[in-house]
């Protein structure tokens, strides 16, 4: 056992040594946590060296003592030790503990670097808003251009024709197969801007649909085919939308842009990911009227 005891501490000695090398500058700072912290490294160190010793010369050393349970399982009974002092003392101050730490030691209405940025960052938002209340569109283009830039042209290009083919080109609205898709699958994806969505297959005969999606993806240009009417009963007879029944499908207003920003989109090329609480109202503005600003080219 005196063996055991001396490669314990030897092995104590080494575990917060290792822990000082690997961390040691972070507990000379002024920051009592990080001293505290050690010191609970230490003793859950020192008091698992000595338990796992104690049990280890325990199986090697004693032999089975005391009264049966009534129970057993195959034969195997199970004896009715008390709980283990030591064990039970841990359990107790590891309460006693967290409750010190909650309310003395760390408590929870303490400094937070996390609660500070929120802080600052909420602030800021403020401030942004109240500056940025009534924007002309020459400061609302200017500012979704900033936006886009960092946002949007990783996907869809600085020049925003798409990179590859991998991402909706925004200088036009939709293109003729993008339109056919959407008839043909559906777009039940808006669920909270336009929860009424639109089911697969509007349109039944081939030639009406290729008709419409040439039609809408022509810019709602020449003699508007008769099947559009269809697609008026909630988009609109001018494509223009209606508010919570069917997006505009002839320019990205800002309904449309603030949609796919909050929940995404999945259509021909691939599915978009959800952008919501990264922007602000403001910024969702200003990213519609720039990506509007591009198809005056």
């Amino acid at each position: 056992m005196k063996s055991m005891v001396i490669g314990g501490i030897i092995l104590i000695i080494a575990l917060m040594a290792g822990t000082y090398f690997v961390a040691g500058d972070a507990f000379i700072s002024d920051d009592y946590i990080n001293a505290l912290t050690f010191l609970g490294a230490a003793a859950i160190i020192t008091i698992s060296t000595f338990v796992v010793l104690k049990y280890v010369n325990q199986m090697k050393n004693d032999t089975a003592s005391g009264e049966l349970a009534d129970e057993n399982w195959d034969g195997i009974g199970e004896y009715k030790n008390p709980v283990p002092t030591g064990w039970a003392l841990a359990f107790i101050g590891t309460i006693i503990w967290m409750f010190w730490y909650l309310t003395v030691g760390y408590p929870v209405t303490g400094f937070s670097q996390i609660g500070q940025w929120n802080e600052e960052t909420n602030d800021y938002n403020k401030k942004f808003e109240q500056k940025w209340v009534n924007p002309s569109d020459d400061t609302l283009k200017a500012m979704g251009q900033s936006v886009y830039l960092v946002q949007c042209a990783p996907c869809h290009g600085v020049d925003a024709e798409g990179i590859n083919g991998k991402a909706q080109n925004l200088t036009k609205r939709m293109s003729k197969e993008q339109v056919e898709y959407i008839i043909r699958n559906g777009a039940n994806n808006f669920t909270q801007s336009f929860p009424a969505g639109m089911p697969p297959m509007m349109l039944q005969d081939d030639k009406e649909i290729a008709d419409v999606s040439a039609y809408v993806a022509g810019g709602f240009k020449g003699e508007q085919p008769t099947a559009f009417a269809t697609c008026a009963g909630c988009h609109g007879e001018n494509g223009e939308g209606m508010p919570m029944v069917g997006p505009n499908i002839k320019v990205y207003d800002d309904s449309i842009v603030t949609a796919v920003l909050k929940e995404g989109k999945k259509g021909l090329i691939g599915q978009m990911p959800s952008f919501n609480e990264r922007l602000n109202e403001t910024q969702e503005r200003a990213l519609a009227s720039y990506i509007r600003s591009l198809g005056d080219k």
